[in-house]
């Protein structure tokens, strides 16, 4: 079944002693558009996300977000500066005895005193690539399901369209044989007004008339314009993108109706012509939103 190219997924999960929320938005696009936003700490792999977009995804514009719901909190460590404890109670007692006063300095009064005691923060340890791309790979089985559902329903409204383009296509057929004969008789009373009354060369009124029928013939554009409508259905009772063969069908498809248009001279062909028009201009623009 063809997928959609608007689409949301998300995934969340724990990662690297935080949690991870990953969330996907894609809409149409020509081609494969991928931009990301990334916490520092996933920067590094951004190569590696990207990647895995390309590998499962075909077309659209894709917006990735990743965020940190619950930040990962590394262990901190405690650093001791001894020999800056030592130079301050060197200070102190050569203080004391400077100033002939009593007491002695703790063991607390030093450990307070600025660089004798200091935490760490240690660097942050890489990002694991494969438990990442796992939880990416969640985030865009959840998109690809809402792009088969989106897909879904835009294969039966352009399976609808069709079909209305093939019912319009058999009421012009229908119509194309009086066509001719009404031609031909239009053709034999305008000659035996011009001869008022005299004889007609009938081998020159067969050769007109075979003239005009060849002229107004649309035998050619009706049995391409169903190979298109056969090509269409074909494609949509597939899998995998389409969307760009779905394009040039639809303009093949949009050329071969102005040719029998042109070739018209009758109402109930010329009003098909308008119908298979309209409906063609929706399922292109149905198109545009299909992988």
């Amino acid at each position: 079944m063809p997928r959609s190219m608007t689409g949301f997924g998300a995934a969340e999960g724990p990662l690297e002693g935080g949690r991870l929320a990953i969330e996907v938005k894609t809409v149409n696009h020509r081609h494969l558009n991928v931009q990301l936003r990334l916490p520092p700490a996933l920067q590094p792999i951004e190569a590696d996300l990207r990647n895995r977009l390309r590998e499962r995804l075909e077309r659209g514009h894709v917006a990735l977000t990743a965020r940190w719901t619950e930040s990962p909190t590394p262990a901190t460590t405690v650093k001791v500066d001894v020999a800056r404890a030592r130079e301050i109670m060197r200070a102190v007692r050569e203080l004391k005895s400077a100033l002939d006063v009593e007491g002695e300095v703790g063991l607390e009064f030093v450990a307070r005193q600025p660089d004798v005691l200091s935490t760490v923060e240690p660097e942050a340890a890489p990002v694991p690539v494969a438990d990442t791309v796992a939880l990416l790979d969640r985030a865009l089985d959840a998109l690809d399901a809402t792009r088969q559902r989106e897909g879904a329903a835009l294969t039966a409204e352009l399976r609808r369209l069709l079909d209305g383009i093939a019912s319009r296509l058999s009421a012009v057929q229908e119509a194309a044989p009086r066509r001719l004969a009404s031609e031909r008789d239009r053709l034999r009373r305008s000659v035996g007004d011009l001869l008022e009354g005299r004889r007609v060369d009938e081998d020159r009124i067969a050769l007109e008339i075979a003239l005009l029928a060849d002229k107004l013939d649309i035998t050619e554009e009706v049995v391409r314009l169903r190979t298109h409508l056969d090509a269409c259905r074909a494609l949509l009772a597939g899998d995998g993108p389409v969307g760009r063969q779905l394009n040039f069908l639809g303009q093949e498809m949009l050329r071969e109706v102005n040719t029998i248009g042109s070739k018209a001279n009758d109402a109930t062909i010329a009003e098909a012509v308008v119908g298979m028009k309209g409906e063609l201009e929706k399922l292109r623009e149905q198109v545009e939103n299909l992988e």
